[in-house]
Formats: C-alpha cells, sequence, structure tokens
C-alpha cells in the first residue's frame, strides 16, 4: 500500500511516499472504508516506523563498470538508509523492490547478515585478483542499524584478517567505531575513509539529511580518524545551490583543521524519482527559493533536472559549475588539502584457507 504524506514528518526526509512510475508499482485506490478518514479522525499521519528484512543473496560482490566511478567493486550490506537524506542517488534503487523511493527507502530496510560468510568465499574462489572493495557506495554502511546488525563490521573483520584492502564513504561518526580494525589496517596501507559533510548549519543538515549525525560529530570523526593514523578525506556532496553552496569554503577550512587529506564535491544529482521528491521536499522546506534552486540546478544540468551522461554528470557544467570549482579550487590552496586519492595496496592480500569447507560444511 502507497500513501502520500503533504506534511513534513518528523526525522523523515521525504515529504512524501508516491509509488514508482517506472516500474508501474501498485497505487492504493480510495474505496471509502475509514483507512480513506485516518488521517482526518487522527488528526495525523500515523507513525513512521523502522523496518527491518533479513535478505538472502547469493553473492555479496557488486562489480561497477562506469567510467567515472573510481571503484571496480563493492560491498552494500544494507538496501534502503534511515539516514532519509533526500538527495540519494540510491533512491530509485527501491522501486525494484516494488517500494516507494520516497518514506519507505527510509523505513523498509534489508540488511545481509550473511555477507562476510560470503565475502569470505569471494575471496577464496580461484584466480580471485585482489583489488580495493568499496563500502558506502550506494547507502551508508554505519546506518543506524549498523549498531545492532555489525555487518559491516563483520566484512571489515574479513577483510583485515586477509589484509585485502578497502575504502569507506559514509555520514555516521559510527565508524571511529572499528578503528581497532581500521588503524592496524592503515598502518598497512590497507585502507582510506571520506566523511561526507553538507551542511555546518544543524537546521538545514537536520532538513537534508534528517537522521545523520550532527556535523561536529561527523568533523570530530574526521579528527580521530585522522589521529590514529586513518587517511581520511572529506566529501562535500552533494552541494545544493541557494541552500548549502555558500558554505563551500567554510566546510573545506573545517576540513582541514579536522585533518582531512583532501576534499572532494559534486553538484547536486536528481535521477529518477529522486527529482520529483526533491522538488516535494523545496516546496515543503524552502518554498521562497523552490524556483532559484530548481532553475540553478537544470542550468548545471543542460537545462533538465538531471544529466546521466558519464563524467559530466559528476561535474556539472555551464557558469554555476565553473564558479563551483574555480571556488573550490581556490579554497583548498588556501587551506593545504591537496588533490590526493584513495591509495591502498594489494600486494599484501593472503586468500583464505578453506573458507568454502567452512561456509558450506
Amino acid at each position: 500500500m502507497f500513501w502520500s504524506v503533504m506534511s513534513t514528518l518528523s526525522g523523515r526526509g521525504a515529504t512524501e511516499n508516491a509509488a514508482s512510475a517506472r516500474f508501474n508499482l501498485p497505487q492504493r485506490a480510495a474505496d471509502g472504508d475509514w483507512l480513506d478518514m485516518r488521517e482526518e479522525v487522527d488528526g495525523a499521519p500515523p507513525p513512521l516506523r523502522t523496518s527491518v528484512t533479513v535478505e538472502k543473496p547469493k553473492t555479496i560482490l557488486t562489480r561497477n563498470q562506469s567510467p567515472d566511478v573510481p571503484f571496480e567493486r563493492s560491498v552494500n550490506p544494507y538496501r534502503g538508509c534511515e539516514h532519509g537524506c533526500i538527495y540519494c542517488f540510491a533512491r530509485p534503487s527501491h522501486a525494484y523492490h516494488d517500494l516507494s523511493p520516497g518514506l519507505d527507502f527510509e523505513t523498509k530496510l534489508f540488511a545481509k547478515p550473511d555477507a562476510p560468510a560470503l565475502l569470505r568465499a569471494e575471496l577464496a574462489k580461484p584466480g580471485y585478483v585482489c583489488k580495493p572493495i568499496a563500502f558506502g557506495t550506494n547507502t551508508d554502511p554505519y546506518q543506524p542499524i549498523e549498531r545492532e546488525w555489525r555487518i559491516t563490521r563483520g566484512c571489515i573483520e574479513v577483510l583485515a584478517e586477509h589484509d585485502h584492502p578497502l575504502t569507506i564513504t559514509t555520514k555516521s561518526d559510527r565508524v571511529c567505531r572499528d578503528l581497532d580494525l581500521l588503524a592496524p589496517m592503515a598502518a598497512k596501507g590497507l585502507v582510506g575513509v571520506m566523511l561526507s559533510v553538507t551542511s555546518l548549519d544543524p537546521k538545514v543538515a537536520r532538513t537534508v539529511e534528517p537522521r545523520a549525525p550532527h556535523p561536529e560529530k561527523r568533523l570530530a570523526a574526521v579528527r580521530r580518524l585522522a589521529d590514529a593514523g586513518v587517511p581520511v578525506f572529506v566529501s562535500i556532496s552533494p552541494v545544493i545551490p541557494m541552500i548549502t553552496d555558500h558554505e563551500l569554503e567554510h566546510l573545506i577550512e573545517r576540513a582541514a583543521q579536522a585533518g582531512a587529506k583532501a576534499a572532494f564535491f559534486i553538484p547536486v544529482r536528481l535521477p529518477h524519482e529522486v527529482a520529483p521528491l526533491f522538488r516535494a521536499w523545496l516546496d515543503t522546506h524552502f518554498p521562497d527559493r523552490a524556483g532559484k534552486v530548481m532553475a540553478t540546478i537544470q542550468s548545471l544540468r543542460g537545462g533538465r533536472d538531471n544529466d546521466p551522461n558519464f563524467g559530466s554528470r559528476m561535474r556539472g557544467q555551464g557558469v554555476w559549475a565553473d564558479l563551483l570549482r574555480t571556488r573550490f579550487h581556490i579554497a583548498c590552496r588556501r587551506h593545504g588539502l591537496g588533490g590526493e586519492r584513495f591509495n591502498v595496496r594489494t600486494d599484501l592480500f593472503r586468500p583464505p584457507r578453506g573458507a568454502q569447507g567452512e561456509l558450506f560444511g
């Protein structure tokens, strides 16, 4: 059943839960029963609870062939993300489960508890070639449910045991929980971590990323990681015109002060169902500038809400994109942030012995 919520729900990012038109998902039609009057009778939409469904995949490694993405393989311990970032490009993937990319994406999550065992089996396959494995490329590996499920940690334990390189992208300071694993790996040149910080304004952050940790907690995590010897980077992504773009220089300054090795940014992307969700969010939270925001985004995206083309989708185009790049590079030079990238070793890898026997025995 799908419904629309046109008012804001506390702690949630999307303002609606419309079905995906791309996959012809069912839409509940009003038929006159009491459920159709629920909000009128109760005075508010029903509270949304987070549910977690166990998923049993046969494999855990995802291969990437996009030429503008700097990794070839990744692990995603979870589907959906409770952080609720309104701009999340992974939202459309929920439609494949006959669920809405809106509120369902934030509240109906999937966990893969077999991921560590599947990963060990993958590493033990004959002919396996070691290449860095990226975490956090789709949904956040340290979202709140990781506290109980600990699937991300289980996967890192497998990689640490066999000196396999990895990279992590997250919005959560929970990554510091695993410093006992990450610091020794970093000493061997096996890990890099990227923290995403999009705004230093708590009110903006709470609206854009309602269940992600406070920006100051993320910057504190950058400092803790750096002090522990873990190469740490800051992603100022996405930059949202008229809402967060004015913070670009200050974010770079704070990243440098926290010990980041480098910073990166991407202008906001609005693929598929993300565009209408973002528009509805703008109308709710920033009605005074919604039209200007979308006009600027379209100027960055060749006149459309989204540019899907490899290369340009990450950089943007036109005057606004050029201005953002210029401001970014000047600020990085001023604060001593270089253009370093994740650089992890692959030559220390030791394949598991008997892993398949352990998994299937």
